[in-house]
């Protein structure tokens, strides 16, 4: 366990970064705003604060974040731990990637001080879940599967105009926390597909585990849940939304008309449910026990399949 004496950040790369005291970490990106975020493997950096010390001894004045680092902390020797290693600050969860680096020719503080550590005892990480950090937060070692969270969505105009008692909403909540889910947030949406793709989206950034709607998968004009959703999944789940409909099948053949899908944004999954309280539980209480094994898979917190 240590503390995050720095929260470093720059706009180009190449350049020395700067401290700032708050950051926002994106799930599978990296520190918002920051050049070194994206789509790939060293997403976020970390540089003990006594390595910066000792580099100081040399009679060199270097600041924090002259080497390149998004985060210093204290009471870390960071390439002392494995690929794999997990960390934690409030919220958002690291899992280490790669322990040093080869030093660009064009690195700022290697041009100017002759000297870089970063290749030597620095290590990059990808973010699991994100969220906000601040400068003094406790950063530590985990080993325990990151906790259930989940959020909600329901797609109603009515319901988002205060017209209508969002029963089915309600009805996810009601499950989701009996399953052990924390339902981080719960909103009502017009039936608006930006609006919808935007929110999915915000939830899959912060990294959430589960994203459930209801409603919007009929046939009616303004019912664009399913098409916001393949907007937003970035591969499909197609076993889920037929798993429900094979079970509604039972009660009521029209449940072949229902379009809901279900997919994963990141490390979220997606799954679509249908407008009504009583749909709500007889689908999602059909198909959550076995949710949580993808969502386990989806953060590596489960490797395969099979059944024992």
């Amino acid at each position: 366990m240590g503390t995050i004496k720095a929260l470093c950040i720059s706009e180009k790369k190449g350049t020395l970064k700067t401290p700032i005291h708050k950051a926002l970490f994106q799930t599978e990106w990296g520190m918002v705003g920051d050049a070194h975020a994206g789509r790939w493997h060293r997403q976020v950096s970390f540089l003990g604060l006594a390595e910066i010390e000792e580099f100081r001894k040399r009679g060199i004045d270097v600041k924090l974040g002259a080497f390149g680092e998004n985060i210093v902390a204290e009471g870390f020797h960071f390439k002392e731990l494995p690929i794999g290693t997990r960390l934690r600050a409030g919220e958002v969860w690291f899992e280490i990637t790669q322990i040093g680096k080869e030093c660009h020719k064009s690195c700022a503080i290697r041009s100017q001080v002759g000297d870089c550590i970063m290749p030597r005892e620095g290590v990059f990480a990808r973010v699991l879940h994100g969220g906000w950090i601040e400068e003094g937060d406790t950063l530590k070692i985990v080993q325990e599967k990151m906790p259930l969270d989940a959020a909600i969505i329901t797609a109603s105009d009515k319901g988002s105009k205060g017209l209508r008692e969002d029963k089915s909403g309600a009805k996810v909540q009601e499950m989701l926390e009996k399953a052990g889910y924390t339902v981080a947030e719960k909103v009502i949406l017009p039936d608006e597909q930006h609006d919808l793709e935007h929110k999915m989206r915000s939830f899959g950034d912060r990294g959430i585990a589960l994203v459930v709607t209801t409603g919007g998968t009929g046939f009616s004009v303004r019912d664009v849940t399913p098409e916001a959703t393949l907007a937003v999944c970035e591969r499909l789940a197609p076993g889920i939304p037929e798993a429900m409909r094979a079970l509604s099948m039972q009660v009521t053949h029209r449940a072949m008309l229902s379009r809901a899908q279900a997919g994963i944004y990141k490390r979220t999954l997606i799954v679509n449910l249908p407008g009504s309280s009583k749909a709500v539980e007889e689908c999602l209480g059909f198909v959550l026990p076995e949710l949580q094994h993808g969502i386990d898979i989806l953060r590596g917190d489960a490797s395969e399949c099979a059944r024992k």
